[in-house]
């Protein structure tokens, strides 16, 4: 898929996205060590990463690549119990839990950043979200203000802040959002 097919806005030539292979995975997690170093994504770094990258609950998984070299990557998810930005969209619309698709690992290489990959893969999951007849959520710890920057730029809705126990030692504040209707 290519800029002019994406969704997004205007051409900037040298990005495309296209569906993530098993072939993508060693170069994904490359690149997510690049953004763990960084910017502390994911905050506790998985035992596995690439299966942290290829979970069951998985309807899509796409990377996007900027002058033939993979920059980013984004999934789209079912929603699973415990999914909060799941639940708080479906108790704020009356609707089952299970019509809201949950995007999660997204991250882009910080040699890549301004180049609009991160909003390239968000329209990628949307659009994959909404063919599914799926509303398109998501959380993110509060600390990560780059993500926030592109959510809120995106004009996806926040709807709470939370404290979350991740583990019995670490309780991390997540915003919850949806995308706009």
């Amino acid at each position: 898929m290519n800029d002019e097919s994406s969704g997004s806005s205007g051409k900037r030539s040298g990005r495309s996205v296209r569906h993530r292979t098993e072939g993508d995975l060693e170069e994904c997690v490359r690149v997510l060590a690049q953004v763990h170093q960084g910017d502390c994504y994911p905050v506790n770094w998985p035992e596995r990463p690439g299966e942290w990258l290829s979970h069951a609950s998985l309807l899509g998984s796409w990377i996007a690549e900027l002058d033939g070299r993979l920059v980013g990557h984004v999934s789209l998810s079912r929603s699973r119990e415990g999914d909060l930005a799941a639940q708080l969209w479906s108790e704020r619309h009356g609707v089952r839990r299970e019509l809201a698709a949950v995007v999660s690992r997204l991250f882009v290489a910080p040699q890549a950043r301004g180049h609009g990959i991160g909003a390239l893969l968000m329209s990628r999951a949307m659009e994959e979200a909404q063919r599914r007849g799926l509303h398109p959520v998501l959380d993110v710890v509060t600390a990560d203000t780059a993500a926030v920057a592109l959510y809120e730029r995106l004009g996806w809705e926040l709807m709470a802040t939370v404290e979350q126990r991740w583990s019995p030692h670490q309780t991390v504040a997540i915003h919850c959002y949806a995308a706009a209707p």
